[in-house]
Formats: C-alpha cells, structure tokens, sequence
C-alpha cells in the first residue's frame, strides 16, 4: 500500500522539486541589494528601543555557545516552534539574524547550540508585533551572528543510576564556517533516555479489599543517533538561499514487568515488552530574493517518517497452566510535503505580505494481532481496523497587513481561509472536504520605558492525528481504540494578553493572560457501533496564565546570584462524552511550577544550584475507566559547575534530591463508568531514585 500511495502523489514530489529549482534559478534574476529584507530593516528600527545584550553582560556564565548566552536573559524563556500543520506561521519566539528557520525536524535550541560565542554579536529583545513576520507576538529575541573562522564545539553526557541503570553515553559534535559568502555547519548527534521505577502495587475490588499485590519493575532504554546540516549562501545581487538536513533513527525499548501475588488464586508472572524502531529524515530549502517592489521567499520542504512497533505481553502461571498472551505490531509510513511563498512589499503606510501555502500529507499503516494459543505459539487473528491509509490535501492564503502608529501602538492583521481534502482507505473510509477562514490579529504598546504590553487574537486550525483513523491495541492496559474515519481537524479561537516589566538591575518579569475555544475538540469518545476512540467534542474551552521572572540578587548584595521562576495556571472545561456532564480536559498539566536558583561565586570559576519543578496532571477518561497517571509531583535537583578544566566546562547535577515518585491511580469498571460498578482499583507509588548527569563541553 506504501508503494501505492507513493505512485499516486508522483505528481505532487515532482511540483515540489520544480519550486526548489525554481528558488535556486531565481537567483540569477533577483534585482539589486538595494532593496533590503523587510525584516532586517524592522528589526534595526526596534533594537533601539529593545532590551540588548552583549557577550560580555554573560561573562560570569562563561557561555559556549549562543544557547548558553539565551538562557541566562532575565525574565526570557525559549518557546518552541510548534509546527505540527505544514509551515504556517511563526509561532517560535527565537530569530536568528531575523529569520526562523524553514524546519520541521530541528527545533531553535539546536541551532543556537551550534552557534558559537564567538560568533554572537548581541541578543536583542524585541516585542514581536512589531517586526514584519506574520505570527509573531510578546517577547523576541534576536541573535545576531557574524561569519568567522572554522570552529567547532562537542558536549558530552553521562548518565547514572545506581538503583537502575547502568551509566550510558550521550553528547553531540558539531563543526560550523563561513567563508565569504558561504555559512554552514554540521552535526552529529547521539541522544539517549534511560528510565526505571519499581515498587509494590495494590489491587483491591470495588469494596476496598485488597486481591492482589504486585511487584512492579519498569525499565526504558532509548538510543537516537542523528546527522544533521545546515548551508547558507548570500548569493549576488541580496538573495539568500538556506538548506538543511536531517536523519535520525530510533532504538527505544519499554518492558513493565508485574509478579503478581493473588490473595485468592495462582500466582503469575507477566511479562509485558515494547519495542520502536525507527527513522526520519527531513529534506528542506528556502531562497528570498528580490521581487518587483518587494521580496519573495519560497520554501520546499519534504519529510519522512518510518516506524515499526511491537508489543508482547505474556502472561506465566505459577501452577503451570499454559501461558496465555498477545502481541500487536504496527509498521507505518509518515510522509509531508510542503510548498511555500510569502511575497512582501511595503504600500500604503504600512508592510504587506502574502502568504500562499500546499501540504500533502499521508500515513499507511498496517496493523498485525496475534493471539497466545496453548503450544506456546503466537497465531494471527483478523484486524482489519488497523490497516488502512490517511492523506490530506491542504492549500491555504493568507493576506497580512502591519503599521505603526505616530503613539507608538504597532498592529498586525492577517486574513486567509484553507481548503482540506481528507481521505481514509481501509474499514469505514471516508473522503471529506473542509473549507476553513484563518487569520490573526495583534496589538502591541510600550506606555512606558521598560513596559511592554501585547495582545493576540487568532484562528487556528490544529493538525490531525492520522493514526487515530486507525484501530489500535494497547496491551500494557489492555485497551483499545477502534479507530474513527470520521473524525475532523479541531478549529480554535486562541487569544493572549502579555505584560513585560524591565525591572533594571533587579530583573525582568513577563505575565501572560490567555484563553482559547475549542470547535471540534478531540477527546476519547464511545463510537455509535460500539467501542470507543478518539473523536470530535461540539466544544471545549481553556483559560490560563504563565508568569516568568527572573530576579537578579546584586543590587541586594549577593554578588552572582539570580532566581528564575516560571509558574503556569490553567483552568479547562469539556462536556464528557459520555456522561454530558462538565469537567477538566482528559491528562491534563493544569499546575506547574519551576523554581531555580543560580549562583556564579564572583572571582572564581565556580558555580552552583538548586532548583525544584511541580506538576498537577488531571485524571484521563476513557468508556469504563479513569486514570491519573504522573511522576514527582515534585522533583528537585543541584548543581555544581567549573567553567575551566582544562578549557572545559564541567557540570555534576543531581536529580530527584526529594525522592520523586512515579504514581498511578486507575479505576476500571465493569462496563461504562456512568453505569456500572468498580471492577478493580490500581494504586502505585514506585521508587524512582536519584539520577546522576555529569556534562563536559567544550570547543575546538
């Protein structure tokens, strides 16, 4: 089926390798660097009246890199660039020399790593409606850079847990140039996870009493080896041309094994195992060049994704009945294709620019069920739900209009619509056609020197999730999804009001205020011919605040020594699907807080920390059960760092000081949860233990 759909979207690689070719030919025909980027222009014009910092306000952190230099701004956090629908708009709160980067696969904090100090010429903290990038609101940072010699950085880590794991290695080597009009850098990537609990957990009935006591073991070992590389060239006449890379494969194993001691009953061991493996890779380019009264920027991008998953799940009677068991295998195919063009030109008082975009996406998949029989063998049952394809056709325009009125109040507009086909092969398939309005609007104020207000209102429309089409078995917990053609991209009205207070020597602090509805909210919902799956909700709602500070402590005396505090708030509400009545979103992080607290001991190259991070999860919902599943709530760390041995930063860390738990509460009923009695209740609170990191960085 793979092949089939690769045939039938032949046309579509072909057009996206014509604008590819096209971006690099246009080269030869872009007009003079007279006409300068937009963007450069409105970033030089905000600087000025921006935060701005230079290398050497870090110099007590003895940063390597421009990562190290981010995380150490008062009062900034790094937002990730969430980007699960094509392109889209900028979403990232990071620029580098004003621009984002076209891709899906390497997020910001890869870049700025492999930027070297050396080669930062400021950062510069700007309200984002003010430039010309469509999307962009509250706090920016932009990292200036400037070329330089051959140069390269390595980070090495090393993991311990002496209750669990064994040590294992990590690290990442990345080389970067430039030479006259030429940019680039590479890297070679070796990230790893390992994960352990264990502990007793009970088992009781619907009257309390205790059945069952089991001894739990969890382990998870995960491997992810990367090549990454990124080409940039300032081609004659102003264009500019990126190119970037990525392949990575994934090697991650989960076991959860149970010796499950009945009070009434044999005894049993069960052996549960899952298995990923998996690789990527992600082809992208970009060129802007000079068009007519304005540039051009066009974007080609093209990912895959190929996956195969197992789970076992085995059942071993102490008596020497014959086992009983199952196992459930997945082999997918993920693809996306992207072409884009964002033309922008000044006019009327005001800076333009027109967004048009084309994303084809697809998922086959095939799905395998197997059933222990009493030989010990595993035979095959039909599952026919769990084969099946997915694609989505998406074209979208967009019109963005911003300008700067003589009080200092900066808006952006932007209105555009998406037209959807989506089609689903297999049991049940459907072919469907969405037609969905889209746009933005932003406000931005500075009343004051040092305050900073935004506000933000947009339509958004979120990307599906195309294994959920698709019938799927969950052996762990012995659940199911039965899979749902039916289903419908969710469309949310998102809004967010954001205050920034410069506090001077003291510090920064940003509170955000936001709210978002939901049309079509996806949730776990009992399907009209039985069983259950994810499935569309008429509505949903969310409000919530962040609040992120940092508090320097020099002006008080204490000399090196800052607090950063991020707290987050969240309020959200859904009618259940089954019961009609009102609650909290399913799994839901409605509480955090961070806490850390940073001392660089002035005239010496030492450093330390401490820190703690709380987290409140909600219960998750399905048919016939409710589980709340989290870890900590609390977990604590500390830290101490050598900027220089032997022209290396050393850091030691320490995590989980207060003792961490992974916990589980679930209740399972006999039939829907609104209408039937408690089966049985599952309570753990398994050991985590400390975990150690030693960390070297260093450059080359």
């Amino acid at each position: 089926m793979a092949r089939k759909f690769i045939r039938t979207r032949k046309t579509q690689i072909q057009s996206l390798s014509s604008v590819i070719l096209l971006c690099l030919s246009a080269v030869a025909f872009s007009q003079e660097a007279s006409q300068r980027v937009l963007t450069q222009r409105a970033l030089e014009e905000q600087e000025s009246t921006g935060r701005i910092f230079l290398v050497n306000d870090f110099a007590q952190y003895a940063p390597r890199n421009a990562l190290d230099m981010l995380e150490q701004v008062p009062g900034f956090v790094v937002r990730d660039d969430d980007q699960g629908r094509g392109l889209g708009q900028a979403n990232t709160n990071v620029l580098i020399n004003g621009v984002r980067l076209s891709s899906k696969s390497q997020d910001i904090r890869d870049q700025l790593r492999r930027v070297n100090v050396d080669n930062v010429e400021q950062i510069a903290i700007i309200d984002g409606t003010t430039l010309e990038i469509p999307g962009l609101s509250g706090q920016v940072a932009n990292v200036t850079t400037r070329g330089g010699e051959t140069s390269g950085r390595f980070e090495y880590r090393n993991n311990y847990r002496p209750d669990y794991e064994p040590s294992w290695f990590g690290g990442e080597i990345s080389i970067s140039s430039s030479t006259g009009n030429l940019e680039w850098n590479a890297a070679i990537t070796h990230n790893t996870n390992r994960g352990g609990a264990l502990g007793p957990s009970i088992i009781s009935d619907g009257s309390g009493t205790i059945t069952e006591v089991r001894d739990v073991y969890l382990h998870s070992e995960g491997e992810y080896p990367a090549l990454s590389g990124n080409l940039k060239w300032n081609a004659p006449g102003g264009s500019i041309a990126n190119f970037n890379a990525r392949y990575e494969k994934t090697y991650r194993d989960f076991s959860n094994d149970e010796q499950r001691n009945l009070v009434n009953g044999v005894d049993r061991f069960r052996d549960f195992d899952n298995k990923d493996r998996d690789y990527e890779y992600e082809l992208g380019a970009d060129l802007d060049f000079a068009f007519g009264p304005g540039r051009m920027k066009v974007i080609g991008l093209q990912r895959l994704d190929d996956s195969n998953t197992g789970s076992y799940r085995v059942l071993v009677f102490e008596d020497a009945s014959p086992s009983t068991g199952n196992r459930f295998l997945i082999q997918a195919e993920t693809t996306e294709r992207i072409a884009r063009g964002e033309y922008r030109w000044n006019a009327l008082g005001g800076n333009w620019q027109l967004d048009a975009e084309a994303a084809f996406n697809e998922l086959d998949q095939s799905s395998q069920l197997f059933n222990l029989d009493n030989t010990g063998a595993f035979i095959e049952v039909p599952f026919p739900g769990g084969t099946g394809g997915v694609t989505e056709d998406r074209y979208e325009m967009i019109l963005n209009h911003g300008r700067t009125f003589d009080n200092g109040v900066t808006f952006q507009l932007g209105l555009g619509a998406e037209n959807s086909e989506l089609e689903q092969t297999g049991p049940g398939g459907l072919t469907r056609t969405f037609w969905r309005p889209k746009g933005s609007f932003a406000l931005a104020w500075a009343p004051q020197e040092g305050l900073d207000i935004s506000l933000n209102i947009a339509r958004k429309v979120d990307q599906l999730s195309f294994g959920d089409f698709l019938a799927e078995v969950f052996l762990e917990d012995q659940n199911a999804n039965a899979g749902n053609a039916a289903l419908k991209p969710t469309l949310s009205w998102e809004s967010d009001l954001e205050l920034n207070k410069n506090l001077g020597r003291l510090g920064s602090t940003t509170l955000k205020f936001y709210a978002q509805w939901f049309d079509d909210y996806i949730d776990i919902i009992p399907l009209p011919g039985g069983g259950e799956s994810p499935g569309n909700i008429d509505s949903a709602e969310l409000y919530g605040l962040e609040w992120n500070s940092t508090f320097n402590f020099d002006s008080l005396g204490w000399q090196g020594a800052k607090l950063d505090l991020e707290i987050t708030l969240e309020e959200s509400e859904v009618n259940d699907p089954l019961t009609g009545e009102a609650r909290a979103f399913s799994r839901h992080y409605d509480r955090e807080l961070d806490i850390d607290l940073r001392h660089d001991i002035a005239g010496t190259d030492w450093a330390w920390g401490v820190g703690l991070e709380y987290n409140h999860v909600l219960p998750s919902y399905r048919l016939s059960e409710v589980n709340r599943e989290y870890e900590g709530p609390i977990y604590s760390f500390g830290f101490v760092e050598h900027k220089d041995v032997f022209g290396l930063t050393v850091n030691l860390r320490v995590f989980n000081l207060t003792d961490g738990r992974a916990v589980l509460d679930r209740v399972v009923y006999t039939g829907p949860r609104d209408s039937s009695s408690v089966l049985f209740r599952e309570n753990h609170e398994l050991e985590v233990g400390p975990i150690y990191r030693l960390q070297l960085t260093g450059s080359f």
